[in-house]
């Protein structure tokens, strides 16, 4: 029967034959993943290798950092980058090869070359620039026209950070007076999120243009290590395509990030930032006294020529004046002659048509007084002619009324043997004026009677 290993053996000879076949140190190339320390001052690792154009991972290894190398290898490393050793770097480093029996593969790190690392961060940002410049991104925000006078200001940065106050303060304090208004957009200036908080930030911008000249993105301090989100491509494709001008102030001089090289301008920290804005508007406020000064002189000069041509113009309107009248007057005095003279003419003849109206007048007059007089007397006697038959008429008319009203009196009525019945002062014309018991006076002609009704009946006489 063939011999069997327990996995502990196994594992020994595996550790045995990596030993005998890896016994130095080697040079290895690698991303570095999953850094992190303990309170051993231990650095546990992951190294990994992506495929360059899928990106994903076809190679992984555990790597740990033993104390007393980290404690030199880290502050080192972070000093010539610029870099804090984390996750997601491209470093060389110095590895022996292990293999523990518990553990299983791990590569131990002994040295780390940091000028690999810088070369990889300077071939990202060129490869960020390459794929900006490839978009036609690249110079878009630097040739936005800053607005004159830049003092409307949205400002990104952590609120709490020295930088954004010192930003502030050089503003409110500038030499010039200027007043500045400025509205901050809070986001998270270093670590993991500050990427897609400085883009959301950029969002909330976006929504209020309107309002704002430009937009200043500060940081100031801070380590160097925390300014890999500044090489981002996706935060610096969209600074570059911003519609206001982008004012950087990262705060580290000798450090320019991708972000530097798309903004429409650098300043090299937030008070430098401040500076910019207040050059622009001291720039703008001399233009404009220039300006005023200009339009002053210029306006005083077109003045001083118009007066002058005013004057000439005045004294040649005089003269002309002088003359024009002069001509006015003598014609005038002559149409004053001949107007006069025609004046006397046209009057005269006036004069004689008028005593010819008068002459006619009279006359008309008196042969239209002759003629209303005789009509008036012919009138006068047909109205006497006629007021006489008149009173004639009338007076034939009032004898028939009164041999009427005589034949129709209650004398002559009672003379021809009628008879009126009184009931208390009043004629009785109507049976039903009477009543049984009733007293009634009966009038002749010769008298009257005084009778009791006993009964009555009625009967119309047809």
């Amino acid at each position: 029967m063939e011999s069997s290993f327990s996995l502990s053996e196994l594992n020994r000879q595996v550790r045995g034959a990596i030993r005998d076949s890896l016994p130095g140190a080697y040079w290895l190339r690698a991303e570095t993943s999953d850094v992190r320390g303990n309170q051993s001052g231990h650095c546990y690792l992951e190294f990994v290798e992506k495929d360059a154009h899928t990106q994903s991972i076809i190679a992984r290894a555990r790597g740990i950092i033993w104390a007393n190398v980290y404690r030199m290898l880290a502050p080192f490393f972070e000093k010539e980058t610029g870099q804090a050793f984390a996750s997601g770097l491209n470093v060389l480093v110095r590895v022996t090869v292990d293999f523990h029996e518990l553990y299983g593969f791990s590569l131990t790190v002994v040295d780390i070359d940091p000028t690999f690392t810088l070369g990889e961060i300077a071939r990202n940002r060129q490869r960020v620039l390459k794929q900006l410049e490839e978009d036609g991104v690249l110079s878009l925000n630097k040739e936005l026209v800053m607005e004159a006078p830049a003092n409307r200001i949205a400002v990104i940065s952590s609120p709490t950070a020295a930088g954004y106050e010192d930003f502030k303060d050089q503003l409110d304090n500038n030499p010039g007076g200027f007043r500045f208004y400025t509205k901050l957009f809070p986001a998270v200036m270093q670590g993991d999120r500050s990427e897609e908080s400085i883009i959301a930030a950029l969002e909330k911008v976006y929504q209020y243009k309107e309002l704002f000249s430009a937009v200043a993105i500060i940081r100031g301090g801070g380590a160097s290590s925390d300014l890999s989100c500044f090489d981002s491509y996706h935060l610096a494709s969209n600074v570059a395509q911003f519609p206001l001008p982008v004012v950087s102030g990262i705060g580290h001089e000798r450090d320019i990030t991708v972000l530097d090289i798309v903004a429409h301008t650098r300043g090299k920290t937030p008070t430098a930032v401040a500076e910019i804005f207040i050059a622009l508007v001291t720039k703008t406020a001399t233009e404009l006294i220039e300006l005023q000064e200009r339009l002053v002189e210029e306006t005083e000069a077109f003045l001083l020529k118009e007066q002058s041509d005013l004057l000439t113009l005045s004294n040649a309107l005089v003269h002309r004046s002088s003359l024009f009248l002069q001509r006015e007057f003598s014609t005038v005095q002559e149409l004053t002659v001949n107007v006069r003279h025609l004046f006397r003419q046209a009057l005269q003849k006036e004069m004689i048509g008028l005593q010819q109206i008068t002459v006619n007048l009279k006359h008309s007059l008196r042969q239209v007084l002759k003629e209303e007089t005789t009509a008036l007397q012919q009138h006068h006697i047909s109205l006497q002619h006629s007021l006489r038959e008149g009173l004639r008429d009338e007076l034939h008319f009032i004898k028939n009324v009164e041999q009427f009203v005589q034949m129709v009196s209650p004398e002559n009525v009672l003379r021809r043997g009628y008879t009126l019945s009184i009931k208390n002062g009043k004629v009785i014309t109507s049976s039903k004026d009477v009543q049984k018991g009733d007293t009634i006076v009966t009038r002749f002609k010769d008298g009257s009677v005084d009778s009791i009704v006993t009964g009555t009946s009625s009967k119309e006489i047809v």
